[in-house]
């Protein structure tokens, strides 16, 4: 249900009613049916940047109060929904990293080994762009409220189990799950904050939800390591659960139901193929870089990915109800975002990974100066995202897309001119406009896709928004650094071979601004 702003109410409507009693408000063939549980619950990878702000500011905005929906019921404030939704799914977020620089002090607790720790971090990305999916279309089927709050409560248990965990595998296995359940947040808030706003205000709430959802991941990993030295890994956890349970209590009471449709069945079927595909793509990715790409396991994990393609293609295709309509590839206005997405994450998380080693590597600087000059990326990915939003009535999506992709591809064309010498003014600008240009384009191109589809599927499709972008991500970090390993046996400086991989994150995301070319209003 997407509700006015006070500038824009419309008197209430009757509702619709089917003939078995189900109710549609909308119209839109979204029926509220009360009796029909939800079945399971898994979620989306929210992104891995930037720091959080929370946006406060909003909730006294000029669409801060309370409207009425089509039943003439007094409903919470658009911006309220939105601020719970944007806490919730930071702290969600903020678990999947949270251990990721403080692997030797772990492994030395619970007596396991630094390199099978490796997978605190790849199990949990993954586990959650393998069932991303799965969440969004539960929530379009029986509610997003619900897989939200289903989500932040899993999170919530598995931090705890997380603080009791005894050995390296249950250490491990506990992240991942609790990762898996609690990224369900991803997909859903994104949907509540949708049909919260209508289409042309989306932009501006969607400016700060792609600023939170990206600080998570980097609030763990920035605050990780010396809470780990300082505290011990479980007191973070017991310190985070309570946490977790109050923002959990807080969404309860604050956040919306929304539209249930009767009458349509998850598709097992093609989830089942489109998991096989991705397992293989990503598992595939992870370990090329570790056993190398021709490794017979490695070789096995990229054979399923046709297969298991094709077999999803023939499977939505006679399907009554596919889990991703093959018809919106189809329709410009929604694959065109999305496959910019692909792009803009490859170079920006690319270039995200090889910037602290070239300047560990290159300047010889500090853990802690290298992580005072990353500032200016978060700082202006801040400024720019809600920039992005605020603007989104006067300045087209197409200009703000290229704006953004012309901005990501020129820092990493600069990080490859600096490279064997990145005076610390080069390497401030080119943070600077990787930071402006994804801040600006990310929520435009989100809410191009939103805008693209019925509000009943808006679930399903903002979930595989965030899948093409999370294998953007996989393949633009796993890429660019190996590009740079490999090239550094051949280089005749250190910086030679970074300035490699940085051409390589150029050229593709450039590709990202010939696709916003082809962007409609």
């Amino acid at each position: 249900m997407v509700f006015p702003s006070r500038r824009s109410r419309r008197p209430p409507q009757p509702d619709r009613q089917d003939p078995d009693g189900s109710r549609d408000p909308d119209g839109d063939g979204a029926t509220e049916d009360p009796i029909e549980p939800i079945t399971a619950v898994a979620l989306d990878a929210p992104g891995v940047d930037e720091e959080a702000v929370v946006p406060w500011s909003m909730v006294v905005g000029d669409d801060a109060g309370p409207v009425v929906d089509g039943r003439g019921r007094r409903e919470r404030s658009p911006w309220l929904v939105t601020v719970v939704v944007l806490v919730g799914t930071f702290w969600v977020a903020s678990t999947i990293t949270i251990l990721a620089v403080s692997r030797p002090l772990i492994a030395s607790d619970l007596g396991a080994s630094v390199e099978s720790l490796v997978w605190l971090i790849s199990g949990p990305t993954i586990a959650v762009a393998l069932t991303g999916t799965t969440a969004g279309k539960l929530g379009d089927l029986h509610g997003h409220r619900r897989v939200y709050l289903a989500g932040m409560v899993g999170a919530t248990v598995f931090v705890v189990l997380t603080a009791t965990a005894w050995s390296g595998p249950s250490l491990i296995a506990f992240r991942v799950l609790g990762a898996t359940i609690g990224a369900a947040t991803g997909p859903s808030s994104l949907a509540l904050i949708n049909r919260m706003f209508p289409p042309e205000r989306r932009s501006r709430a969607l400016g700060f939800w792609s600023l939170v959802v990206a600080a998570g991941p980097v609030f763990g990993l920035v605050v990780g390591g010396p809470l780990v030295e300082a505290f011990g890994w479980r007191a973070i956890f017991w310190f985070q659960a309570p946490l977790l349970a109050a923002t959990t209590l807080w969404s309860w009471f604050v956040l919306p139901e929304t539209p249930r449709l009767a009458h349509v069945h998850f598709d097992v079927q093609g989830q089942a193929a489109l998991a096989v595909a991705l397992a293989g793509l990503l598992i595939g990715i992870d370990r090329a870089v570790a056993w190398g790409p021709a490794h017979p396991w490695v070789l096995g994990c990229w054979a399923l990915v046709p297969a298991g393609l094709v077999a999803f293609v023939r499977i939505e295709r006679r399907v009554p109800h596919p889990l991703i309509p093959l018809g919106w590839f189809r329709n410009r206005d929604f694959s065109v975002p999305v496959a910019i997405g692909f792009f803009v994450q490859f170079g920006y998380m690319g270039g995200f990974i090889l910037a602290p080693r070239l300047l560990t590597e290159v300047r010889g600087l500090s853990a802690d100066t290298v992580a005072l000059m990353m500032v200016p990326r978060p700082l202006t990915f801040a400024i720019a995202g809600p920039l992005a939003g605020w603007t989104a009535m006067r300045i087209s999506a197409r200009a703000t897309s290229v704006f953004g992709t012309i901005s990501l591809t020129l820092s990493l064309v600069v990080f490859a001119l600096v490279a064997d010498d990145p005076a610390t003014a080069a390497v401030v600008l080119a943070l600077a406009l990787s930071g402006a240009g994804i801040g600006a384009a990310q929520p435009r191109l989100t809410a191009c896709v939103a805008n693209a589809v019925p509000v009943a599927d808006l679930g399903i499709a903002g979930a595989t928004q965030l899948l093409v972008a999370q294998v953007g991500t996989t393949l633009g970090m796993n890429v660019m650094e190996a590009v740079e390993v490999v090239s550094s046996s051949s280089s005749a400086t250190t910086g030679s071979s970074f300035s490699t991989a940085y051409v390589v994150g150029a050229a593709v995301s450039a590709c990202g601004v010939g696709l916003s070319l082809r962007l409609r209003e």
